[in-house]
Formats: C-alpha cells, sequence, structure tokens
C-alpha cells in the first residue's frame, strides 16, 4: 500500500452547523497536515463527532468551506470524496465473511478481481488478520471486528482516514492494546488521520496533536505534552489529566492567594479572579525544617489519605480553604513526610509547574 505518499492536507474554514435554533459548531477552523494523527477530543455534545462526519460528507454544514489537497469538498457526495472512514459500530456485513467485508470498498469501485484480491489480503496482514479471510464476523471477537472496519477503511489507499470512536466498545485491556496497534499502524502507512474520542488518555497515546472541543468550538489545538503542561484555559486543564484548581487575585501581571504573592510559570495576563493550575503530581510535601528556594510554599491541614497500590493520593485544606489533592509513590521517604489526618504540612508548587489560566 502507497498510502503514505498521497496523504492530503485538511483545511475547514468558518464550520457552522445549526440544527433549528441550536448551534453545534460555531464558524471552526482546522487544519490538519499531510500524514498527522489529530484527534477530536471532548466530551458529549462538545461537537467533535458532527465535525468528523461533515468531514466525511455524511452532514452538511450550513456554512463554511472544507479543502483537501487544496480542493473543495464541501458539496461533494461521501462517496465521491476518497475517504476511509471506521464507524464506532464498525458498521461490518454480518451476511459477508471478512474477505468481502474487506473487500466491499473496491468492489464499488470496479477494481479487477485479482487486484482486489491481492489488496484485501495485504490489508488482512497488516491488521494481522491473515489466514481469518473465510471466517464469519458474528464468529471475530470484538478486536477482530475492530481490525476488519480498519482493514476495510484502508484497502482501497484513501487520501484521508476518518475513526469516531472506534475502541469504545472494547474492554479496557484490548483498547489499550489496540491504542498501539492503531499509532504502530498509522506510523507505518503515513495516512493522514482524524480521530473522534471523549477519553483523554486515549487522545495523549494516540496524537501527534489534539484539538480540544467544548460547545461548538476548539478550546486548544495542541501537541499532547503541551496541552498537559500548559493548558490555555480552566476547561482543558480539567479536562486533560488530574488538576488543582486554586482561585488566585491577578493584577499587574502577579498572582495572589491568601495575600501570597505566587511565583508562577508565565506572568498572568489581564486583571480579577483567575486559576492556578497544579498537577497532583507536581505537588510536593516539604521536609519540616527543610529550607525552602524557589518555589511557592501552601500551609496546608492533611484531610485524607488514599493509597492505591505504587501511588497514593493525599487531599489536604490551603490555609485559604482551598482544596488540593496530591500524588506521589509509596516511598518510604514521602510516606515518612505525611503525618495523619488533621495535622499540618507545608506543600510546595514550583513556578514552572504553576500555571494560571481564565476560567474560558
Amino acid at each position: 500500500m502507497s498510502v503514505a505518499q498521497s496523504a492530503l492536507p485538511i483545511s475547514m474554514r468558518g464550520i457552522t452547523k445549526r440544527y433549528g435554533s441550536v448551534s453545534v459548531l460555531s464558524d471552526l477552523d482546522l487544519d490538519v497536515a499531510p500524514g498527522e494523527f489529530l484527534t477530536l477530543l471532548g466530551p458529549s455534545g462538545s461537537g467533535k463527532t458532527t465535525l468528523l462526519m461533515i468531514l466525511a460528507g455524511f452532514v452538511r454544514a450550513n456554512g463554511g468551506s472544507v479543502k483537501v489537497g487544496g480542493e473543495e469538498i464541501i458539496a461533494m457526495p461521501p462517496h465521491k470524496r476518497n475517504i476511509g472512514m471506521v464507524f464506532q459500530n464498525y458498521a461490518l456485513f454480518p451476511h459477508m465473511n471478512v474477505f468481502h467485508n474487506i473487500a466491499f470498498p473496491l468492489k464499488q469501485r470496479r477494481t479487477p478481481a485479482a487486484e482486489t484480491k491481492a489488496r484485501a489480503d495485504k490489508a488482512l496482514d497488516l491488521v494481522q488478520l491473515g489466514g481469518l479471510a473465510d471466517r464469519r464476523v458474528d464468529q471475530l471477537s470484538g478486536g477482530q471486528r475492530q481490525r476488519v472496519a480498519l482493514a476495510r477503511a484502508i484497502v482501497f489507499e484513501p487520501r484521508i482516514v476518518l475513526m469516531d470512536e472506534p475502541l469504545s466498545a472494547l474492554d479496557k485491556s484490548l483498547r489499550e492494546h489496540m491504542q498501539i496497534e492503531l499509532r504502530s499502524l498509522h506510523r507505518r502507512l503515513g495516512m493522514t488521520t482524524v480521530y473522534v474520542t471523549h477519553d483523554q488518555r486515549e487522545a495523549i497515546t494516540m496524537s501527534d496533536r489534539i484539538a480540544v472541543m467544548n460547545n461548538g468550538r476548539i478550546e486548544q489545538l495542541d501537541r499532547p505534552e503541551v496541552l498537559y503542561a500548559q493548558p490555555r484555559t480552566k476547561f482543558v486543564a480539567g479536562f486533560i489529566g488530574e488538576s488543582n484548581f486554586i482561585p488566585v487575585e491577578c493584577r499587574d501581571g502577579a498572582a495572589w492567594y491568601d495575600g501570597q504573592r505566587l511565583q508562577v510559570s508565565a506572568p498572568a495576563q489581564g486583571e480579577g479572579q483567575h486559576w492556578l493550575v497544579a498537577r497532583p503530581e507536581k505537588v510536593r510535601i516539604a521536609s519540616p525544617a527543610g529550607a525552602i528556594n524557589g518555589a511557592n510554599v501552601l500551609p496546608a491541614t492533611v484531610r485524607d489519605i488514599v493509597y492505591q497500590g505504587d501511588s497514593f493520593l493525599c487531599y489536604a485544606t490551603l490555609s485559604g480553604g482551598q482544596q488540593i489533592a496530591l500524588r506521589d509513590y509509596c516511598r518510604s521517604d514521602v510516606l515518612g513526610l505525611i503525618p495523619p489526618a488533621g495535622n499540618q504540612v507545608r506543600l510546595l508548587i514550583e513556578a514552572e509547574d504553576a500555571t494560571i489560566v481564565a476560567e474560558r
């Protein structure tokens, strides 16, 4: 297969979609680079699946432009877009065996029989289902059905592959395994891929970039590590990973909490109430007698400790009344610093781990 050589960019401009008086997408712009694996991530109702279906041609936008490789396709019917699609329920034909399910797109394109067999066999090998061509769909496991759906989507060497929560029906261990398999296959084929999920861990594992969607718009589009370390809004910080949110007052570029000026990763933008974001694994407990340099020191009262095998969560209340959590590995040197519930501790947050975000 030569998908890598034909991967094309996607450019969406001013996409709007309304159902009556309800706006689902609002003047949305999105660019996807050739060969990129981009994930649309967001909660139910954020507009991510609607955007994917507009790109596929199954939903008609109320306005905007969709270009693939510079060609306008917004009015083009789905079957002429040369886009592979993997649906959430796989949409396999139960009356066909594995081979005929995979070969279906080629037969629709009137591909010669010999070429159809060769390409279907190659697709089967790519998804590690060689030898199952004659198997009935109802005899396959969930993971195998997912692989058949993927093989059918790539067998005709599409310019773009779209995936709508294809792993949501799988159990946790199989889902995690298939995430790695899909990512590996994408790297081998180099196809431009747009993937939809509501699972932030899945998005982080698989994506080159992630578009975090909320209420019909993209709140932030970045690499996974940037989204995690430098969220721009409270919504993004809360949706990607675990976060502590400490209300702070911003004035003259500085952030204040309970009368203390905080050291932060970047000057605060804007005035008034903002939020300091601190990931639980970035909050530490200070030694009672140790000197503190270059970190925010926040007095707190231990509320509860929850052991979770290799790690633990410590919940505490800051002097200003805000609840905060810290996570660390169960090491004797760390556990020895935690007093029983009701006792005082000093919590440390390094300036580089303290990010100020607006409400939105």
